[in-house]
């Protein structure tokens, strides 16, 4: 089992993020885990710098814990090209510790740069296109491509890592996970599912396994239930909302009946770290072995210090289930 930490790019800025990265590594996180944006999901969240310079100064300020994207999209607001130039620099100034996650894209983050934003079947032949085209890049010399949505002429990554970065495809059902065996080295997802495991598993895949766990830590329940609800209730709307709508401003409307109820559903609240243990096992017992741990609650600093006192030995202690076996 690995555990992550998860850098909310849309709830804090480049500092503190910096700030947390170190905090997280002394506090024996095996990875830091960061959310690609260009929007907040709340304007009331307030932040969303630039991932990719944040990422950069982490690797500059750490020695050992691991660096990921949760996830970047290399189609709309991105090139592949720039992806691939980017994770490379990136494998580089980390010694090897960068993973890229990707994945189709949110319209809240790509609608930005008018490109529009395409159905999701369209998304995922335009991930595949991309994914082709950071390999190649990965590959050396100058190439060029000519795909149905994305083209490349002529281009050379100069600066590249001996060993490429492991690439975590996001899925959110059966085709992405068979697009992150395919071409991918591994799976990302948000939700304890064991179907996307096994599809997974069955198209190839035998990578790492990313999820995140909706955690929130405060010292009484009631206060973590509140800053979930306050700055994370957009998490319980699901991938068909989360993916579509374009602003801040409509996250807010659209969660305008979303209840403390749902959040405790949803989220381990407070300070029982057997309430977070049932959050998490059930993405261990369906195959993930990379745990992201989200924490909605308001201090992450107390957050980190409970993880370190009374979470990180017994989430170590379970055990991802054999897949196909």
């Amino acid at each position: 089992m690995r555990i992550g930490y998860k850098l909310a790019s849309e709830a804090y800025g480049p500092q503190e993020l910096v700030r947390q990265a170190v905090r997280a590594e002394e506090a024996g996180f095996d990875f830091v885990e960061i959310s690609d944006h260009f929007h907040p999901w709340l304007d009331n969240q307030g932040h969303s710098p630039f991932t990719w310079t944040v990422l950069g100064a982490i690797a500059a300020r750490t020695e050992r814990v691991g660096l990921v994207t949760g996830v970047t999209c290399p189609t709309v607001r991105y090139h592949p090209a720039i992806i691939a130039q980017a994770a490379a620099t990136l494998a580089l100034v980390s010694d090897g510790r960068f993973a890229l996650g990707v994945g189709s894209g949110e319209r809240l983050n790509e609608h930005v740069v008018g490109r529009g934003f395409p159905a999701v079947r369209v998304r995922q032949k335009m991930l595949r296109e991309a994914l082709e085209i950071i390999r190649l890049l990965w590959r050396g010399g100058y190439r060029s491509y000519d795909g149905e949505y994305l083209q490349l002429e002529d281009a050379r990554v100069f600066d590249l890592p001996d060993t490429p970065p492991v690439i975590a495809v996001a899925a959110g059902g059966g085709d992405a996970a068979t697009i992150a065996a395919e071409l991918g080295d591994g799976l990302f997802a948000t939700e304890p599912r064991a179907d996307l495991v096994e599809r997974y598993r069955a198209a190839g895949g035998a990578g790492p396994r990313y999820a995140e766990a909706p955690l929130a830590w405060a010292p009484d329940e009631q206060t973590a239930v509140r800053a979930a609800l306050d700055t994370s209730r957009w998490a319980v709307t699901g991938w068909k909302v989360m993916s579509e709508l374009p602003n801040p401003a409509n996250f807010a409307a659209a969660t305008t009946t979303v209840t403390e109820a749902d959040v405790r559903a949803q989220f381990a609240c407070g300070p029982d770290p057997r309430r977070h243990l049932e959050v998490v096992r059930p993405f261990v017992e369906a195959g993930f072995d990379h745990v992201v741990l989200q924490n909605a609650g308001p201090d992450p600093d107390g957050f980190i210090d409970f993880f370190r006192a009374e979470l990180a030995q017994e989430l170590r202690a379970l055990s991802p289930q054999p897949i196909g076996l």
